[in-house]
């Protein structure tokens, strides 16, 4: 090959690499579930920057009741409730430049509507944050679960 075919590629290469970077915010898994059926949540935090993140604060949506919490010696967590509901949750754990973490919850989905809207507020040792709460392709996304239509043994 060319220099100038190797450049392309290396430039191509390049592009897909930003874009995928791009892309690399605070999710929920799964993207779809059945609604009023019971989920296992996974909250994926990545730290894209050069500062590391200290905690990530989960905003349970109206509709959404967590169940429970999976337990973990690698992090803590705090429940922030509203009477006897549960309407948030913080996890702090370093999470170091260039690597994720996950954390894990059981719920029950909303009966009715078609998606939940999770928004989180990432947290960084120097104080600063980033809230992930616009919609769908702005620059800093709630991440989204689509409610699918609940089966007989959702229940």
């Amino acid at each position: 090959m060319s220099s100038k075919t190797n450049f392309a590629w290396l430039s191509v290469l390049t592009l897909c690499f930003a874009a995928t970077a791009a892309l690399a915010h605070v999710t929920v898994w799964p993207r779809e579930s059945p609604a009023g059926g019971y989920e296992k949540y996974i909250v994926r935090v990545p730290t894209e920057g050069k500062i590391p993140t200290a905690s990530l604060e989960l905003q349970v949506p109206e509709g959404v009741t967590v169940v429970s919490m999976a337990a973990s010696n690698d992090y803590s967590y705090e429940l922030k409730r509203t009477g006897a509901r549960i309407t948030g949750i913080v996890w702090s754990r370093p999470i170091k430049p260039g690597e994720f973490a996950e954390f894990a919850f059981m719920a029950r989905n909303p009966k009715e509507g078609a998606q939940i809207a999770w928004k989180a507020v990432q947290r960084f040792s120097d104080g600063s944050a980033v809230e992930w709460v616009e919609p769908a392709g702005g620059s800093h996304p709630a991440s989204i679960t689509k409610l699918t239509a609940a089966s007989a043994h959702d229940h």
